[in-house]
């Protein structure tokens, strides 16, 4: 395996994308979930044939590049999953708001499980649902898990459907397999639906174990709509495909009931990169892995010699680290603080859940050794009182 090392600092800010225009040079971007690693050769390779080609067009169908997600799942999982069981669309979230669209009337329960990666807020209104919050149990210390009872009681409540991650953004938490078969256990007791976004599987941590919710019962096939892309492993997100997977006939008639634009609005560059990178991305990836186990490990002894007082688990996958800044009194949203004095950018830790992130921040260690040394350096500096503007 042949390790993958971010491009340096000079590089990464001649790139376009949000994380590097939101803020100035002077500040160290580590808000969003974009990694800074070059592009997998396999998947620069066929979007430069695809340009050649002047092959610019509107997607034909689904079939291929679900036929290679489902090699991929094989491979890394041994997860199962039927090609004619899937449906392009543009994104995750615009296929969790499709699939709840069909699930849902206006008006009914959507449960999420704060902190949770901040748009699931928006989602459930936008198919004219409503969020009901199911907070994690547990914390940094012990770990969180799914709140089983409090998700049972929300159904029994009226709640139609829920927004799992797995896996879990902010925490970085795989879902044990037991849990996730009580939790479709319990949808099929209630005739609710489990929409699982599972946009960041690709990306475990060495020893990790990631349970696709297809997979780990017949009751989570026939209650389960999972959604996921290449979009965060490969860093490929502006090239819009991700993949709607279904695993029962009731499933099924989720998908055959979007409307034909759910599957139109794919974008074939995302299709063709997404169809490299399941098929021929697989080196890249490992070595990106190695690179983040690293990156995870390097920021949690950074952190206890130069911040001790922030509290941090390493991920079993993403390349996200939740911080418990309350120690710095910094206050509810340390992020802000964070930015204004020392000029690096993180993560709102209110805007993924108002009670459970207060006094946190996510921090995105998918860059260099470098830009993660630097910035905990100005986050202590700032700490011991120097900031670098007052």
């Amino acid at each position: 395996m042949t390790r993958i090392d971010a491009e340096p600092l000079h590089s990464l800010r001649e790139r376009t994308s949000e994380k590097w225009r939101t803020h100035p040079d002077d500040v160290l971007p580590l808000t969003v979930a974009e990694m800074d690693f070059p592009l997998a050769p396999p998947i620069s390779a066929a979007l430069h044939a695809a340009v050649e080609r002047s092959d610019t067009g509107y997607v034909y169908t689904s079939l291929a590049v679900a036929t290679a997600f489902a090699g991929f799942a094989r491979d890394r999982w041994g997860w199962e999953v039927d090609p004619n069981r899937v449906t392009s669309t543009a994104d995750v979230s615009l296929g969790i708001v499709e699939v709840l669209r069909q699930v849902t009337r206006p008006g009914d329960g959507v449960i999420i499980t704060p902190p949770v990666y901040p748009p699931f807020f928006e989602l459930a209104p936008e198919a004219s649902a409503r969020i009901v919050e199911v907070p994690l149990l547990g914390g940094i210390d012990d770990g969180w898990r799914l709140d089983l009872d409090g998700i049972d009681a929300a159904f029994a409540a009226g709640a139609r459907a829920m927004v799992l991650c797995n896996p879990h953004n902010p925490v970085g938490l795989c879902h044990a397999a037991d849990d996730l078969r009580t939790l479709a256990d319990i949808a099929q007791r209630h005739g609710a639906t489990i929409v699982s976004d599972e946009i960041h599987n690709a990306l475990l941590r060495e020893g990790a174990a990631y349970s696709p919710f297809l997979s780990v019962s017949d009751a989570a096939r026939e209650v389960g709509v999972a959604v996921t892309s290449a979009s965060k492993a490969f860093n490929v997100a502006g090239l819009k495909c991700a993949l709607v997977i279904t695993a029962s006939d009731r499933g099924d008639a989720v998908r055959a009931a979007f409307p034909v634009e759910v599957q139109w609005r794919t974008g074939l560059f995302g299709e063709i990169a997404s169809i490299a990178a399941f098929s021929a991305g697989g080196a890249w990836l490992d070595g990106v892995r190695e690179t983040l186990d690293a990156n995870a490990a390097l920021l949690g002894e950074l952190l206890a010699q130069k911040l001790p007082g922030v509290r941090y688990r390493i991920p079993d996958a993403t390349y996200l680290a939740w911080l418990d800044l309350s120690a710095l009194g910094w206050g509810d949203d340390p992020a802000a603080h964070a930015l204004e004095h020392a000029k690096v950018a993180l993560a709102n830790g209110p805007e993924f859940g108002a009670e459970q992130g207060r006094g946190h921040a996510r921090l995105n260690f998918g860059t260099s050794p470098e830009i993660i040394r630097e910035a905990i350096d100005r986050l202590a500096a700032l700490a011991a009182g120097s900031a670098l503007v007052e």
